[in-house]
């Protein structure tokens, strides 16, 4: 029996995902495939807390674990929360798992996981030969051979086994009741609902993806009025930079500060109102992406397939031999591949892809999901 015929009667299956909510998100078409190709398929997500808030807006999932895997930067639980977790997936007896990995990570660990939970069909990449642990071995050919956006390397492994999705799109269900707030949010600052100009966010969880503050602000000076409020974006954790980027702007461009405001489910909503988003190459990207708003990429080259996916944009970078370090903190101490970035470089990106989708932010939806 061929290994689609033998996925053909999977019916409950575990998909993997531990990193951060941009993974999943650039998930998400994979998943949507394991779905279409039976859609009387029951599919749990198994992901870390970030990752596990997406599934709200993901119609493709029946149910979501959020785990904090102890072989993934994170603050892993203790002892417990495994054996826990173990116990919870060997009660829901999935016929099969597919493990979602990047190139540089290992699937073992989760591979061994799901083997000591008793599933008996595993689907994943992987470097080394995983023997018995993986009984649908794709072998790792990346960084080596080729580099795909990191939604096609999943895509093509679920195709595999027979899942096809021919509008690979990202997805992210936005929600009535999150419009309607998000909306509130902005008519008390002044903000006409439906008409928000250009999000910027600022943040991103590894300093290494972050352009400078006074670069950002430098940019927004010379952007100006053109594209609109700059709504500015981020968590309570990024409170300094944000407030540093507002006050270096110095009343040059009209600014909302939206710090540690908004849910998910209203920042998506935002995102997909606005005329465009400008960012560090953080999750927003991928929620834009997923929402169909044109991105301007600040893309540090820790990391060559997370560009945005499908979706009109403009990704700058100054290129270094470093390229590719994959690190949370620059090695080499001088940042140079987002520092090379000039803020007139990012005024022009701007405007430019502005010019070019003719975006307005007249997409007003309220009422509309």
């Amino acid at each position: 029996m061929t290994e689609t015929a033998n996925w053909d009667s999977v019916q409950r299956i575990l998909c993997v995902r531990l990193d951060n909510m941009g993974d999943v998100l650039m998930s998400t078409p994979a998943i949507r495939a394991l779905k279409q190709a039976r859609p009387q398929r029951h599919i749990t997500l198994l992901a870390s807390r970030s990752g596990s808030a997406l599934a709200p807006f993901i119609p493709d999932l029946d149910d979501v674990i959020a785990y904090e895997a102890p072989w993934v930067k994170n603050d892993a639980a203790e002892l417990t929360a495994d054996h826990a977790l173990l116990e919870s997936l060997r009660q829901q007896q999935f016929d099969a798992a597919v493990i979602f990995t990047v190139y540089s990570q290992s699937p073992l660990p989760a591979a061994l996981m799901c083997r000591l939970a008793g599933i008996p069909r595993v689907l994943a990449h992987c470097r080394e030969n995983p023997y018995h642990l993986i009984s649908e071995w794709r072998r790792e050919t990346e960084p080596q051979q080729n580099v795909r956006h990191e939604v096609q390397r999943q895509l093509d492994l679920v195709a595999s086994v027979g899942a096809i999705n021919p509008h690979p799109v990202m997805v992210f269900r936005t929600r009535r009741e999150d419009r309607e707030t998000l909306h509130q949010k902005l008519a008390a600052r002044g903000v006409e609902p439906g008409r928000a100009g250009m999000v910027v966010h600022c943040g991103a969880t590894a300093p290494s993806r972050r352009y400078p503050a006074e670069n950002f602000a430098d940019a927004l000076k010379l952007i100006g009025t053109r594209a609109g409020t700059v709504l500015l974006t981020g968590d309570a954790s990024e409170r300094s930079i944000i407030r540093s980027v507002a006050q270096r702007c110095g009343g040059h461009a009209p600014i909302v500060d939206l710090t540690a405001e908004l849910t998910l489910g209203e920042l998506a909503c935002l995102i997909e109102e606005s005329r465009l988003l400008l960012s560090n190459n953080t999750g927003p990207v991928h929620v834009a992406a997923a929402v169909g708003t044109p991105v301007v990429d600040l893309y540090a080259l820790t990391n060559p397939q997370h560009t945005p996916w499908m979706v009109p944009q403009r990704v700058l970078f100054h290129d270094v031999p470093c390229r590719n370090c994959y690190r949370s903190v620059c090695p080499e101490g001088h940042h140079a591949c987002l520092r090379g970035v000039t803020p007139e470089s990012v005024c022009n990106a701007v405007l430019d892809l502005l010019a070019e989708t003719g975006r307005v932010p007249a997409r007003a939806l309220a009422g509309v999901d």
